[in-house]
């Protein structure tokens, strides 16, 4: 499990998130949602070690990772695909996605999971030799996700999946998620915007405004929440 406990995030005099507690089970899937400036990016560099509390603990699979350095938590199976996908514009597609499986653990397997990853993302192996700067958004958001899961992770975490991208790619990308979730049984955090989207796979939904968790329960509860649909999918 990846859980914070009471998560205080600080940058220098400004207080970010405030007693921040949500979990990450195991096989699961999870989405953090709410508006531009909420917290949600805090809360993934935190989980990813990229930021350190001030107060209360990360913990991972009831580790402390306060002292754990942010590659150290990659390497035990936390995986961050952060917003603006932060690709290797000037590489190929599968140099990438060798960068993403470096790791040891990643390393012993990465035939197998390139090859499966093709299977997912059969738009990849046609690109294989291609420029990643040259691809479309969305076949730009399938390689960081793709070389997110080079690395082999326990917990997958994506930071605002549908930037940018049209909707019919966006339900893609996702029905790609929930097979990934499924055949792998790899836990996974999405934050995102698409709120309708990220609810209705999630099996935990979890509420930030202005750095606090306001709401949480079973994505489906959340997803049918008079107020939620009020503040968020404009159905109020």
């Amino acid at each position: 499990m990846l859980e914070v406990d009471q998560v205080v995030v600080c940058y220098g005099d400004i207080q970010a998130l405030w007693d921040v507690s949500m979990k990450i089970e195991g096989r699961k899937v999870a989405a953090l949602i709410g508006s531009n400036g909420a917290g949600k990016t805090t809360v993934l560099r935190t989980l990813s070690g990229m930021l350190k509390p001030k107060k209360g603990r990360v913990l991972l699979d009831g580790m402390d990772t306060a002292k754990i350095p942010a590659h150290r938590i990659v390497e035990m199976g936390v995986v961050l695909v952060p917003e603006g996908r932060r690709l290797f514009f000037d590489m190929t597609v599968r140099e990438n996605l060798e960068m993403g499986g470096y790791i040891n653990r990643a390393r012993k397997q990465k035939s197998e999971t390139l090859e499966w990853i093709h299977e997912l993302f059969p738009r990849l192996k046609e690109r294989d030799q291609q420029l990643a700067g040259t691809l479309s958004g969305g076949e730009q958001q399938m390689l960081a996700i793709a070389r997110g899961l080079m690395s082999a992770p326990k917990w997958l975490l994506i930071d605002e999946l549908s930037l940018g991208l049209a909707p019919f790619l966006v339900k893609n990308i996702y029905n790609t998620l929930e097979e990934i979730n499924r055949s792998r049984e790899m836990a996974i955090l999405v934050v995102e915007q698409n709120i309708r989207l990220a609810l209705k796979i999630a099996d935990r939904g979890y509420v930030i405004e202005n750095g606090r968790i306001t709401t949480e329960g079973n994505g489906s509860d959340l997803l049918n929440n008079k107020e939620i649909k009020s503040a968020y999918l404009a159905m109020g």
